[in-house]
């Protein structure tokens, strides 16, 4: 494969996430960027009720139950010409790790915000996250169909909490249940708003032009003409390089639920998201995209298909051409690795993937042996930066109600650890003692004993260990912190230190009284 075609299909990727808050519409407006691809003839509906029919992305029976999405799924299509790789991940804090790592193998994302909410105090981790990396955000409010805040209210809460400008491109005609349409800044248009039957087809758009606009009589419109001239002044305009450096952020307003606004975001993706560029290496220098292969491992995930029992790590390619069954380089274990089970992604399902470039997400079935952030890779060696685990802020216990299923419960204990889906952190120099449970949140712990349950046949028993704080450590302040009370040093799965205090109070007396003891969050975000 040529270095031009390399990069001329480069050109044609990108690859994003969508965020948001639990209950904003991600996964709704998910559903509607399949629609708007071809890739559904009909919305169907997206709640997850009983006897309902389920979101394509929202593959696991404990999110069809509840209506949320606890898992990142891929979904990879084609729109206008581009290869779109959609990230969907979980909208609860309580998943916020998931979404980190998900973060790690995108370009940019999208910000799904509820009109009537904004930005919830408890999501802003999330949001956070984003910041943290200099992700490229666009920014969409949802459902304006309904009540809602004031638009430039909102522009201010959102540019206070998160420290991003945003450039409205869409400006809404209406308070929100009152909704008449959006002023397009790009071509000085106005689109009326139309509801669709259910938002099962397209939105019908009725564009109006400056001079029909001036024959309206809307005092909506004319409020909202005023809004548009004082972003004007005050240079509220979308620039490029400052998006792409993750200051500003372009603002689209719209309603996932009737498709009004949909293809207009889903045009922002493949204008303004950036495609695939040159990636850093864990030594600081940039694996140019036309190098040969490489991609690393984000993700690793079991039983999506519960007939198969299979295992699938999600693997994004950074650069070089991939060919299924090439042989490549696992640099962990620095051991040739077979890459004929690959495949694309669509939710649950996949298709055989016989060829990939940088930006595509593929999976990588039975792959065994890789773990979340492994490098593999093709002639010179390279290693890309670890994806660090969080800290965990709650520790649990767990055994198995039955003892003949501790094999079971062995088993489902380390696979789930591999996927992240709860940490196990281990005593190193007892490997025999009981380990202890780490999570962000609450939620983790619930996916946790249900997959246990219903993947692995080990029903458990649960409750909270005394810890209540925990710091990332080395093995020189490890040992110092070992001989003092109410703490402990347990290892994460992929050799980190946790050093676990039974109060806050005692963690902050400890550090004030060792300030050079190493004692750190893994990532710095609020809340």
């Amino acid at each position: 494969m040529s270095i031009e075609a390399i990069r001329e299909e480069a050109l044609r990727r990108r690859t994003f996430a969508i965020i948001s808050h639990p209950d904003a519409g991600k996964t709704t407006l998910t559903e509607k960027f399949l629609l708007y691809s071809g890739q559904l003839t009909e919305a169907g509906s997206v709640k997850a009720k009983r006897g309902g029919k389920s979101a394509r992305s929202d593959w696991m029976t404990m999110e069809q139950d509840r209506g949320i999405s606890i898992a990142s799924t891929v979904l990879q299509f084609n729109y206008q010409g581009t290869i779109v790789n959609l990230l969907d991940t979980p909208g609860h804090r309580d998943f916020s790790e998931d979404t980190y790592r998900v973060l790690s193998a995108v370009d940019a994302a999208i910000m799904v915000l509820d009109a009537a909410k904004g930005i919830e105090a408890q999501t802003l981790k999330l949001f956070e996250v984003c910041r943290a990396r200099n992700m490229p955000i666009i920014t969409f409010i949802n459902k304006w169909d309904r009540p809602s805040l004031d638009p430039l209210e909102l522009i201010d809460q959102i540019e206070q909490a998160i420290g991003v400008q945003t450039t409205p491109m869409t400006w809404p005609v209406g308070p929100g249940g009152e909704f008449e349409g959006v002023i397009n800044r790009q071509n000085k248009q106005f689109i009326r708003f139309t509801r669709t039957s259910r938002g099962a087809t397209e939105a019908i758009e009725e564009t109006l032009d400056l001079n029909e606009i001036n024959q309206i009589e809307s005092v909506y419109l004319q409020n909202a003409l005023e809004e548009v001239e004082l972003l004007d002044e005050i240079g509220a305009t979308h620039d490029q390089e400052l998006f792409l450096a993750g200051e500003t952020s372009p603002l689209f307003v719209g309603s996932a639920l009737t498709n009004f606004g949909v293809r207009h975001l889903l045009d922002a993706v493949v204008n303004f998201a950036p495609s695939p560029s040159d990636r850093e290496t864990d030594s600081g220098a940039l694996r140019d995209i036309d190098s040969p292969f490489s991609a690393f491992v984000f993700k690793v995930q079991a039983n999506m298909d519960p007939s198969h029992r299979d295992r699938v790590a999600f693997m994004r390619i950074n650069s070089g051409y991939f060919e299924r069954g090439m042989q490549v380089t696992h640099q962990r274990l620095q051991k040739p690795f077979s890459t004929k089970f690959a495949t694309t992604m669509f939710g649950s399902d996949r298709d055989t993937a016989d060829e990939g470039y940088p930006g595509d997400v593929l999976g990588l079935v039975n792959a065994s042996d890789l773990r979340i952030g492994d490098t593999l890779y093709v002639g010179e060696p390279v290693t890309f930066p670890a994806i660090p685990r969080f800290e965990p802020e709650l520790f649990w216990s767990a055994r198995p109600v039955d003892v003949s299923k501790t094999k079971q419960f062995r088993k489902g204990l380390d696979q789930l650890d591999e996927e992240g889906v709860v940490q196990v952190l281990r005593d190193q120099d007892a490997p025999t003692a009981s380990p202890v449970l780490g999570a962000v949140g609450q939620m983790q712990f619930e996916v946790f004993a249900h997959r246990l349950e219903n993947e692995f046949g080990a029903e458990v028993d649960m409750s909270p260990t005394s810890w209540a704080v925990a710091r990332r450590t080395d093995g020189v302040t490890a040992e110092k912190i070992r001989q003092l009370r109410g703490t402990r040093v347990l290892g994460s799965l992929d050799g980190t230190l946790f050093a676990l205090f039974d109060s806050l109070g005692r963690l902050t007396r400890t550090m004030n009284d060792n300030p050079d003891w190493v004692l750190e969050r893994v990532v710095e975000t609020v809340g």
